[in-house]
């Protein structure tokens, strides 16, 4: 038997491909934007060099990563600028910075 493909659905296709691509394109720039705002202290990609008075947090687990994010925004965690910047991100945000950097390898 010969599988027969609708042409509108072979058009729909090649037009929506590439828009997922594009749309996943733009999130995965988002998130290593966000990430990016991380690398002053902690390093590219959440590597820390050697001897940082700062943690790396590349391969931290996400959900650490979001609790430290919130005990700073909260002021429960002491911080000398982690406290201010900690309230510039949205929860969401956050999630997502957790998530890259919990996908990084120390």
């Amino acid at each position: 038997m010969r599988l027969r493909l609708h042409p509108a659905a072979v058009l729909a296709a090649l037009i929506l491909v590439p828009g997922i691509a594009a749309a996943q394109d733009a999130r995965a720039l988002h998130t290593q934007a966000l990430a990016a705002t991380c690398a002053n202290c902690h390093g590219t990609h959440g590597r820390a060099v050697e001897a940082a008075a700062v943690p790396g947090l590349a391969g931290m687990p996400a959900a650490y990563l979001v609790e430290q994010m919130k005990a700073f925004r909260s002021g429960s965690r002491p911080a000398t600028v982690m406290h201010q910047l900690a309230k510039g991100y949205s929860d969401a945000q956050v999630e997502t910075i957790a998530a890259y950097f919990a996908a990084q390898k120390k």
